[in-house]
């Protein structure tokens, strides 16, 4: 009995840990919207990371690891992608796109991890998965267009609209590069280094190249300090708990639900008016998060 009541406490904590990272990951956008109108978008990324890097210290493991030039190329490439790349052009995409529609698009980061682990990793999809592709990508597209198709041209997208959803392309190409480092190296390390680097690598950027000036306001450090320990580093060890407690479908669907507490807090706290195209592409895109995250009916053996 005591064991089973063992599991079971196991598993609430699971669905309170992807809840809870489902929350932090959908304030990055509200949080990060009022800051990148007055804080360089190079600049924050790279003190969102460092802080994320310090805050994930205490949770890497610290025994040595015996890694090989391939590997340590491996660590290289995924900073470049996830932690220099992708969040350079999620902070400038932002400067012109609204919180709701940011918290929205970043259910993009699933379906490019899915499709690129099919282009490129020799994973295979049943119909189901191409399906659930498909319903994402219709989802990003009513965003984008407003569902105004009768007007539209593709001159009417902004570009910084579309440096959003690249950014979601290079955070997908991470995560699987990721998942074939993690047989060598546990999960926290390698987002630790990641952001590590990455944020070192933006700093020196910013610097040196961009000539930015740091001049931060005092009300704009915590923000800046919650952005990158709640919003990205919570978000990911909450994330990496619920899936050891309930499993990727559980977890992944109820992280899909961050779009929802994004789109609801952008209209909380920057007052920006929620539409129903928004509601309706949320929708498509949580069912198609949904159904491309079931393991037993979207990838079949390679």
């Amino acid at each position: 009995m005591s064991i089973m009541l063992q599991k079971y406490d196991q598993v609430q904590l699971g669905y309170v840990f992807a809840i809870g990272s489902a929350v932090a990951f959908g304030s990055v956008s509200v949080l990060a919207k009022p800051l990148v109108s007055s804080v360089d978008p190079i600049l924050l990324a790279s003190l969102v990371y460092i802080i994320s890097a310090i805050t994930l210290s205490p949770f890497a493991q610290k025994k040595k690891k015996s890694l090989t030039k391939r590997d340590l190329l491996l660590v290289l490439s995924i900073a470049l992608c996830g932690a220099v790349i992708a969040p350079s052009l999620y902070f400038v995409g932002l400067t012109h796109a609204s919180a709701s529609d940011a918290a929205l698009i970043a259910n993009g980061e699933v379906f490019f991890s899915v499709l690129l682990a099919v282009l490129f990793f020799r994973e295979k999809l049943r119909v189901v998965g191409w399906i659930a592709i498909i319903l994402v990508l219709s989802g990003m597209a009513i965003i984008t267009t407003n569902l105004d198709f009768t007007t539209f041209t593709l001159q009417q997208i902004h570009y910084k609209d579309m440096l959003l959803i690249i950014s979601m392309l290079f955070w997908g190409l991470d995560n699987n590069l990721s998942r074939y480092l993690a047989q060598k190296m546990d999960v926290a390390n390698i987002v630790q280094i990641k952001s590590a680097i990455g944020g070192g690598m933006l700093l020196v950027i910013a610097l040196l190249v961009f000539g930015v000036d740091v001049n931060l306001q005092t009300e704009q450090i915590l923000p800046i300090l919650v952005l990158g320990s709640v919003g990205f580093a919570a978000s990911l060890f909450f994330f990496l708990q619920g899936l050891k407690r309930i499993g990727t479908v559980r977890t992944i669907t109820i992280f899909s639900m961050s779009s929802v507490f994004g789109l609801v807090a952008a209209s909380i706290f920057l007052a920006e008016q929620i539409s129903w195209y928004q509601i309706i592409a949320a929708g498509i895109m949580i069912l198609g998060i949904y159904l491309v995250s079931r393991k037993d009916t979207v990838f079949s053996p390679a």
